[in-house]
């Protein structure tokens, strides 16, 4: 009894050494790479073997913000782009995610799933025939062209999100609009679309961070007269100017992280319980 007690009292003043370890290793691995793009975002001299910055500053950030830098008319090429893929995506998500949801569709899950077809095969190869054939059409080094290699990427969440919001309103209430008067269109608009907003802005947000970080589609179809933030990212890390690299992809990281924010007020239980039904 003795030699029970303080073996069991060393066991739990030593029980929490697992979970801190546990707890070490996933901040190590979820912060690890954000302080070293934060390390890389201000050094102007960092070179093997130095573990840390020789020298700390803000002139690449100048090169960066410069008026006439590549990096803004990037950015801003970026932002246009996903405000279109966004407005493409609802014009095709919003009438399919109502009939989705509220119309007896024949094949209504093998709907669903064409919309993850893009998803199924690599992307590659699925881009380079992409290009391929908007080569011949004109719409290679478009905008539009990008647009649309987007617009295919994103509909999956679009489609699918919208169709869980409109699937999660009450029909009750639709059917209390239509016994006192309302038309189709009139219910559709004064009860059904604004009670779904919540998760058509989500499907709307995560449409318009997907094709802002979008690269590969970008690449085949949009290159060389279209260049994207994470294009110039890419180039940057290319040819070695990290400092560049991790600015820009501080930049596309800022809106990611506070538009998901949103997205999780916007998203609720009751929407996510519809996805896929």
């Amino acid at each position: 009894m003795t030699s029970f007690i303080p073996t069991r009292a060393l066991a739990q003043t030593f029980a929490w050494i697992p979970r801190g370890l546990a707890l070490g290793v996933l901040a190590f691995v979820i912060f690890g790479p954000l302080t070293n793009l934060g390390l890389w975002a201000v050094a102007e001299k960092w070179y093997f073997p130095h573990t840390l910055p020789l020298q700390y500053g803000f002139s690449f950030w100048e090169r960066v913000f410069a008026p006439r830098s590549n990096a803004m008319a990037s950015l801003a090429t970026s932002v246009t782009i996903a405000l279109l893929t966004v407005a493409a995506c609802l014009a095709v998500s919003v009438p399919a995610g109502y009939a989705l949801a509220r119309l007896r569709l024949p094949w209504r899950g093998a709907i669903l799933l064409a919309f993850l077809l893009p998803q199924a095969f690599p992307s590659v190869a699925v881009y380079i025939n992409v290009a391929h054939i908007f080569y011949t059409l004109g719409l290679n080094g478009t905008v539009a062209g990008v647009v649309l290699v987007h617009t295919v990427h994103g509909l999956v969440f679009s489609v699918w999100i919208t169709a869980a919001a409109f699937g999660a309103v009450d029909r009750s209430l639709e059917e209390a609009a239509r016994d006192m008067g309302a038309g189709p269109l009139r219910s559709f608009f004064g009860i059904t679309l604004p009670l779904a907003a919540p998760g058509v802005m989500a499907s709307s947000i995560f449409v318009f961070l997907e094709s802002l970080d979008e690269f590969t589609g970008t690449y085949f179809v949009g290159v060389p007269d279209i260049s994207t933030l994470p294009l110039l990212m890419f180039n940057a890390g290319m040819g070695g100017n990290f400092q560049i690299a991790a600015i820009t992809a501080l930049i596309l990281l800022v809106p990611s992280v506070g538009f998901m924010l949103v997205i999780e007020r916007f998203l609720k239980a009751d929407v996510l319980a519809k996805v896929g039904h």
